[in-house]
């Protein structure tokens, strides 16, 4: 190429920078999936484990196993060492009840936001804008191996498409939220996952939307992702039988009665998916009231006590400590309570278990 040619070219790229990344203030080197888990690995032990805990929801999920599915824990996850807390106490409580309930930890990294917030632990670790995104994933690693060599299962709401890689072989029980559930992306990601999937009715609260989301998700997809090694490819899934819904309310109003939970039923026996459903104690179903959790759990509670087999699991909002708190720069934040939705404390959260084993075990009796 002579140099007036090549000059031309390079004029030509400094045009196009006129038309692209108009809007991107920064671009900052992003840790790959496979430097992170090398720092990181999933050992022998945590690997049997994780195998073994999908394979036990993977049995709920289909009434393979009459045990009741728990997910339970804070809304998000915001400080390292109050989770590891939890789930001591959670990890001993499953255990005591595990003939009865299998319990999940909800450990949720990521926070959806209707328009702007703190973004969860992955984006913004430090709970000061700063989005030290590496670290966050590092931190988010180490806090999942911590937990499964406590032997109990964890469970988070995926919500950006590219951390999974990072993260997904370390979850038992995986969610869509409900205002992704409608998103083609997040299906086909769902399609690719090798745990359970959770499907959240949409924010109105009517279920076709995420009944057409299993129909999705078990299908073969192909589309465009990142590898382990950083790489740009294309991923061609073979789709995924673990799906399931989650009635969640809406702005319709709750849907946890015996009725919502027949409707469902019906519609997705009609779809013909997995007739069985989750049922999410918070959200719309709590009327946005966090200690109303314990009353719909208590009427879900006595559902499944007279045999009702359609309801293979609950989802809690619990944390240490009850209620919320706003992050406020330069405020110390009190130990244990939610930065995000309101929780149950612990003690509400244990007693809410319990009263859910015995259901549990009435519903056996009338399987006999």
């Amino acid at each position: 190429m002579n140099p007036s040619a090549a000059e031309s070219v390079r004029e030509d790229m400094a045009q196009a920078t006129r038309l692209d990344d108009v809007r991107i203030r920064q671009v900052s080197p992003l840790i790959s999936p496979a430097l992170l888990q090398y720092d990181l690995p999933a050992d022998g032990q945590v690997q049997a484990f994780i195998e073994q805990s999908r394979s036990a929801v993977h049995r709920v999920v289909h009434g393979d196993d009459d045990r009741l599915l728990v997910v339970v824990g804070p809304c998000s996850i915001h400080d390292a060492q109050q989770a590891l807390e939890y789930a001591r106490r959670l990890q001993q409580l499953a255990s005591e009840l595990a003939e009865d309930l299998l319990v999940v930890m909800r450990v949720y990294f990521e926070k959806p936001r209707t328009t702007v917030g703190w973004k969860g632990f992955i984006n913004d670790p430090r709970l000061d804008g700063s989005f030290h995104i590496n670290e966050g994933l590092r931190r988010a690693r180490e806090l999942l191996l911590a937990i499964a060599r406590m032997g109990l299962p964890a469970g988070t709401e995926f919500l950006d498409l590219l951390s999974p890689q990072y993260i997904a072989d370390l979850i038992s029980w995986g969610a869509i939220g409900a205002r992704t559930t409608e998103s083609p992306s997040h299906r086909q990601l769902a399609s690719g996952l090798s745990c359970a999937i959770g499907f959240k009715n949409g924010t109105d609260g009517g279920v076709q939307m995420a009944a057409d989301a299993l129909v999705a998700c078990r299908a073969p997809h192909a589309f465009m992702g990142m590898t382990k090694m950083g790489q740009v490819a294309v991923f061609e899934t073979g789709g995924n039988d673990d799906c399931h819904i989650i009635l969640r309310g809406g702005s319709r109003g709750p849907n946890y009665h015996a009725e919502d939970v027949a409707k469902a039923q019906s519609l997705l026996r009609k779809a013909g998916v997995c007739e069985r459903v989750m049922v999410d104690c918070s959200h719309a179903n709590s009327q946005k009231d966090y200690q109303r959790q314990v009353a719909v759990a208590q009427e879900l509670g006595a559902q499944i006590a007279q045999g009702e087999q359609a309801i293979l699991g609950l989802m809690i909002e619990s944390h240490l400590e009850p209620g919320r708190q706003d992050l406020k720069t330069g405020e110390p934040l009190k130990w244990g309570v939610s930065i995000t939705d309101a929780c149950l404390g612990w003690a509400q959260t244990e007693g809410v278990l319990r009263e859910l084993a015995q259901a549990a075990r009435a519903r056996r009796s009338h399987r006999r």
